[in-house]
């Protein structure tokens, strides 16, 4: 009974305010544990948990030289962590450092909305059908100057001439990704981190791992062909959908691009248009 007591005592004790606080900390470490699930810091936090649990069995057991190594390695294992997981601290900071209340505009207007689209579309469709590899990624908040500056600058209006013509096999910028900012194509050529993801179909080649990297580090749109087959392929946010046709892909891209566009909205307004940008990227 004291126990029962205790527990409705707690209950009535809660506020408002402290459900926030549980609410927002369970958010926290829920989104931590999605951002390591599947890469090596899962692995090492399992490992780091075991640690944990060994440290009061080894004192019960008295294992004075297991706990004492056990307990040095916790006593620096601040700095361990953010020396292991420097990987994935960089990849929480930059999914903060993401933002829907930016004041930058993708596109000028959606008449170059329409315009660029068509032209990507034309070419991907046309590189499908001649089975030609492409990886093109359209810039949109996160800014990818970093991955810009490994490829060769071209600076160039968007057409799908010249985008057909950069995938041509062996020419000297078909090997890499081309990055679209706005209307103009800014880069050619340019490497792309890799993704860690360990359960992703094992026919994926190198192409479509790095789409999926560096969608996993950015807000980019990305379309792959596949050399092999020809299918289309769109990633966005980590997220991998395949067997496009160029009507679907047209429709698809529109949608995404346009609910981007960057208004003068209100806070509460900002609010509703990033929670329905986020269930558009699912």
């Amino acid at each position: 009974m004291e126990i029962l007591d205790i527990v409705i005592n707690s209950v009535k004790n809660i506020s408002i305010f402290s459900v926030m606080d549980i609410l927002v900390v369970s958010y926290i470490f829920y989104k931590g544990y999605m951002l390591m699930k599947e890469t090596r810091a899962e692995q090492l936090l399992k490992g780091i948990v075991l640690i944990l649990f060994l440290i009061p069995v080894s004192d019960l057991l008295n294992l004075t030289m297991l706990n004492w190594i056990l307990s040095k390695t916790i006593t620096i294992g601040v700095l361990s962590l953010i020396i292991i997981f420097q990987p994935e601290i960089r990849s929480a900071l930059e999914h903060l450092g993401r933002t829907a209340f930016t004041d930058r505009q993708i596109f000028a207007n959606e008449e170059t909305v329409q315009k660029v689209v068509n032209e990507i579309v034309t070419a991907i469709g046309n590189l499908s059908v001649s089975r030609t590899g492409a990886l093109v990624i359209i810039e949109q908040f996160t800014g990818l100057e970093d991955i810009i500056k490994t490829g060769t600058r071209i600076d160039a209006i968007v057409s799908s001439a010249l985008l057909e013509n950069i995938f041509v096999v062996n020419t000297p910028l078909h090997d890499g990704a081309t990055i679209i900012r706005n209307d103009r194509v800014v880069s050619s050529g340019c490497f792309l981190p890799l993704t860690e993801n360990r359960e992703l179909n094992k026919k994926l080649g190198t192409r479509h791992r790095a789409a999926i990297g560096i969608s996993e580090k950015s807000d980019a749109i990305i379309i792959v062909v596949s050399e092999e087959t020809g299918t289309i392929s769109l990633v966005l946010n980590g997220n991998m959908t395949r067997n496009y046709t160029e009507e679907k892909l047209r429709s698809t891209l529109t949608k995404i691009i346009k609910k981007r566009q960057h208004k003068k909205l209100t806070f509460r307004e900002r609010v509703i248009q990033w929670i329905k940008n986020k269930k558009d990227t699912r």
